[in-house]
């Protein structure tokens, strides 16, 4: 009874697939959707209900009082990225029923984000598109129905259409794929103010307090702006301002964290705490990915992969999604470099659907993964079993990810998050033609075999990664190097005498009996200043004394 097996009942699961008919099936449907929709009523700059709408040629609809200080900042559209101007902004005139909702001017339909709605460019009425197509299009009847304007087919822009809601997935914005901020400049003030949202007027005399400290951020701010009263400013490069941000001195000792540093920590201050036979650790340090586990991230490494696949039949070149499913890619790649896959037969061939390999044993019910064990599946991705060509990870259930793979002949929705994608043929569809269209016998199994003979890669995503990660150290060792080095200006002396690594300096001479040109240096403490000759008629003298002089009174008066 249930699917490919011999139970007697369905479990939930069976009966909520997307290839069912349960109850659970529409509700899965809903939650199950690979982007976030922007819905009809909201601008797509500030993600918000729009009050005055504006819309582009293709049919991009903004706020007005938001697009206008993009453009007057950037002046591209935020959705593409291409260039906008002002006058290619078409104002959006869209009529409301009794209840505030929008709806349609001749027939009163209330807009739905399930709705087809339409625009006219000459008049910029909002209509839905079942109006427009009835009274205008099969009527043969030009003029707009609410201002009698004249149009034709081009002036048509589509705002939403159900069946295509690329236009409305959230995740192709540019401006939200780069990160870039919509805010104004007031509002970013205004969001800067410390006192922002905050009713000063019953904090008592912490309001005076707060106004203080706002008073001096603001003074540290400006001053930190001016190029003429900061020196950090001045030094850099074109002029650019910048902040210099005073650090206290536990980060100033603090040493950088280093790029593989785990979310957790090592568990040795609790551990410790706990337990008597533990050396005591006060501090929290943080645990060390090893670069497989780092690696092995989602979108860690955006590096595409690629490889062709050798068989008796043509090859087939296929591209690796790294940044989506790292684990599988590093399982294929690792198992395509050690031969793995060398001499491995597609034991599964079915006509319409796909072509399965990756086995050894050639039963479909062996194969290994590189790390020897099963591992979990990969659906956090906007990737779909929607094209000829997909290639995906076969699997016996939930985290049973091997070595088995397969390819699709046609698009399969009923797989969407079941099975990992990690990659899809870029090059040879034609011998994924011969494929598809070789005999078959008894459990789907090709009559004449359809062999691996390699898989080469050519592009490592991993080893690209290890390579570009040694070389910003290797890059990094030396600025550190060049800075306690210092530059060639800091290694002469004042005299144009160069200092050597040891210290020493260059140039010989009197360099180091004398100071400048004209100025001798003073004599060492060890250094011989004159040689005394020893004189054998030498003869010792008493030196003379000193004349005392007299505490007292007035002394002798014989030289008078």
């Amino acid at each position: 009874m249930g699917k490919g097996t011999d139970k007697l009942y369905i479990t939930h699961s069976e009966w909520a697939s997307t290839d069912s008919f349960g109850a659970s099936h529409g509700f899965q449907s809903k939650t199950s959707l690979p982007f976030k929709r922007l819905p009809f009523k909201f601008c797509a700059l500030s993600l918000q209900p729009y009050e005055n709408p504006v819309c582009t040629d293709t049919g991009v609809v903004f706020e007005l009082t938001n697009i206008i200080p993009w453009l007057k900042k950037h002046g591209t559209n935020p959705v593409s990225g291409e260039k906008l101007a002002y006058n290619e902004l078409l104002k959006l005139n869209m009529h409301k029923n009794e209840s505030g909702e929008f709806c349609d001017p001749v027939t009163f339909k209330v807009f739905t984000d399930n709705t087809h709605i339409v625009a006219l460019k000459t008049s910029g009425n909002v209509f839905a598109w079942d109006t427009i197509e009835r009274l205008n299009i099969k009527a043969k009847l030009w003029r707009d129905l609410v201002s009698d304007d004249e149009f034709s087919r081009k002036d048509i822009i589509t705002l939403q259409d159900p069946h295509n809601l690329s236009s409305r997935d959230m995740s192709g914005f540019k401006y939200i794929q780069e990160g870039t901020s919509t805010l104004t400049e007031e509002q970013e003030a205004e969001r800067a103010n410390p006192l922002n949202n905050i009713n000063t007027a019953a904090m008592g005399s912490a309001a005076k307090i707060l106004a203080a400290k706002a008073a001096v951020a603001k003074a540290r701010a400006a001053k930190s702006s001016d190029p003429n009263k900061n020196p950090a400013a001045a030094a850099q490069k074109s002029g650019a301002m910048s902040t210099v941000r005073k650090e206290n001195a536990a980060n100033t000792n603090r040493a950088p964290a280093p790029y593989n540093a785990a979310r957790h920590t090592t568990g040795k201050a609790a551990a410790s705490l706990t337990s008597t036979s533990l050396t005591p650790h006060t501090g929290n340090e943080r645990a060390l990915l090893s670069d497989e586990e780092y690696m092995l991230k989602p979108k860690r490494i955006k590096i595409k992969g690629y490889a062709r696949i050798s068989t008796n039949l043509g090859n087939l070149n296929v591209e690796l999604h790294t940044d989506f499913a790292p684990k599988a890619v590093y399982n294929f790649v690792k198992l395509a470099q050690k031969g793995y896959f060398k001499g491995v037969k597609f034991h599964r061939n079915i006509r319409n659907f796909m072509i399965q390999g990756g086995d050894p044993t050639g039963t479909g019910r062996g194969g290994t993964s590189y790390w020897g064990k099963n591992f979990s599946d990969e659906f956090e991705s906007p990737l779909l079993h929607d094209a000829r060509g997909i290639l995906s990870m076969a699997n016996k259930g939930k985290n049973t990810n091997s070595s088995q793979f397969f390819i699709l002949y046609r698009p399969a929705k009923h797989l969407d998050r079941k099975h990992t994608i990690f990659g899809k043929v870029v090059g040879g569809l034609d011998v994924l033609d011969k494929m598809e269209a070789t005999p078959t016998g008894d459990g789907d199994v090709p009559l004449e075999d359809i062999v691996i003979r390699e898989v080469v890669v050519f592009v490592d995503p991993f080893d690209e990664f290890l390579k570009k990660r040694r070389e910003a150290e290797e890059e990094e060792m030396r600025e550190k190097e060049k800075k306690r080095l210092g530059t060639e200006e800091d290694r002469v002396t004042w005299t144009g005498k160069r200092i050597r690594e040891d210290g020493v300096v260059e140039g010989g001479g009197g360099g180091a009996a004398t100071v400048g040109k004209y100025l001798k240096a003073l004599p060492k403490e060890d250094e011989i200043v004159e040689v005394l000759e020893d004189d054998d008629e030498f003869v010792y003298q008493e030196p003379a004394k000193k004349k005392t002089k007299s505490a007292g009174g007035f002394g002798n008066f014989d030289s008078w």
